[in-house]
């Protein structure tokens, strides 16, 4: 049959492409990365240096509060199109995109929705504009995969305050933040059931960053232990209602797994391009590697790999658009984010491993960018879950 002659069928399957202003997006968000990020990334993995500015300037792009109403400073638009920023960034200076990530979905996402009228009022316009830092403090020393269960941050009612005591590990843009979300126990005996959320400012009574924690990978991006000794909170910065924090968790550590995929999937785009681009300019034996059959081989590999992260990445972003708050932590939708990020991040580790393998010498060098995005793979694999976590979510729900 002559396909021009039955258009129905040429067009019979839904496109699976982004729509003309999704797309739209991406490349405003890719060409801002290129300009201002990508510029960044080597002094920032060299030195794991911070460049103080350059969150204003991510404000000043509206890059920031992509999920908030337009009444707190925000965009109005929803979690896929924060992902299309997250991709984008992730291409250019993953380090950074991690920070964006940690400030714009853990932090100030979780306070919008979360947070009552007050607390959107007083902490949104900053968070979006990027004149404040946003951070989460969740996971402790002792509390990594069982961070709920085994917290050990309290919170005691003091009047008008709450008196936390207690530390929080490995916590992103932790040495620079200045709006933190913190996790404590305020009523230790119900164990995760006793948990609520609150607002800590940097220069409360009590606070500090204990050390800054030098990393493999995504070393630009800045991650601390943070200490709290009878750290002073006021009552009124609790997130949420008292010995509720768990629903806070939960649907926000749903969208945390679905939003690391972007990052993997930001990467594997670059890590890709970067390979195809060496095997056409790298001459062995009198020619372009590229002509040689295994480089080829490993160049489809690693393009697969990267599109069936890319369509699972958006299939997850668009259903966990509709997370209701306090809907996390459970059914389909756990398993599923749970599913994407145990993926992405594995399958992105290949690509890797392929990259370097492609760059030869060169990519075993530091300096090199392709080196810098091998060391930024693993961290994907243990944060927000560590693989074997993911796999548990994922049975645990199909088992049930």
């Amino acid at each position: 049959m002559d396909e021009q002659s039955s258009p129905s069928l040429r067009n019979a399957q839904p496109s699976f492409d982004l729509a003309p202003e999704q797309q739209e997006i991406l490349d405003a968000a890719d060409r801002f990365a290129r300009n201002e990020l990508f510029p960044l990334s080597e002094r920032m993995d060299n030195e794991e240096w911070w460049p103080e500015d350059i969150f204003p300037k991510i404000g000043e792009a509206g890059l920031f509060g992509i999920t908030v109403s337009p009444d707190y400073g925000g965009s109005g638009s929803d979690l896929f199109t924060s992902g299309l920023v997250l991709q984008a960034f992730s291409r250019w200076n993953h380090a950074l995109a991690l920070s964006w990530v940690a400030h714009e979905n853990l932090c100030l996402n979780n306070i919008y929705r979360n947070g009552n009228e007050f607390i959107r009022r007083k902490y949104l316009p900053g968070l979006c504009d990027g004149t404040r830092i946003g951070a989460l403090g969740l996971t402790e020393p002792g509390a990594g995969s069982d961070a709920l269960g085994s917290m050990r941050t309290t919170a005691r009612r003091d009047g008008d305050h709450y008196i936390l005591n207690g530390s929080k590990i490995y916590i992103t843009n932790g040495p620079v933040a200045d709006v933190l979300l913190v996790y404590a126990k305020t009523n230790p005996e119900l164990g995760p059931k006793g948990i609520s959320a609150f607002i800590v400012e940097k220069d409360y009574p009590g606070f500090r960053v204990a050390q800054k924690l030098v990393k493999m990978g995504f070393r630009g991006s800045q991650t601390a232990e943070l200490v709290f000794e009878d750290c002073r909170v006021p009552a009124e910065n609790m997130v949420g209602v008292e010995n509720r924090g768990v629903s806070v968790v939960m649907s926000g550590l749903d969208l945390e797994r679905a939003m690391i995929a972007p990052i993997c999937l930001g990467i594997c785009e670059r890590a890709l391009e970067l390979s195809i681009d060496y095997a056409k300019t790298r001459k062995q034996f009198g020619r372009p590697i590229a002509e040689f059959q295994m480089v080829q081989s490993k160049i489809a590999d690693m393009y697969v790999w990267t599109e069936t992260v890319r369509t699972f990445t958006y299939r997850v972003l668009a259903q966990a658009n509709d997370l209701e708050v306090g809907g996390g932590g459970r059914g389909h939708i756990h398993a599923l984010t749970a599913a994407s990020v145990m993926y992405a991040a594995e399958t992105m580790g290949r690509v890797l491993s392929d990259a370097v393998q492609i760059h030869g010498g060169s990519g075993y060098i530091w300096e090199s960018e392709i080196n810098r995005l091998y060391r930024s793979s693993k961290l994907l694999e243990i944060g927000a879950g560590t693989t074997e976590v993911r796999k548990m979510i994922i049975s645990g729900e199909l088992l049930k």
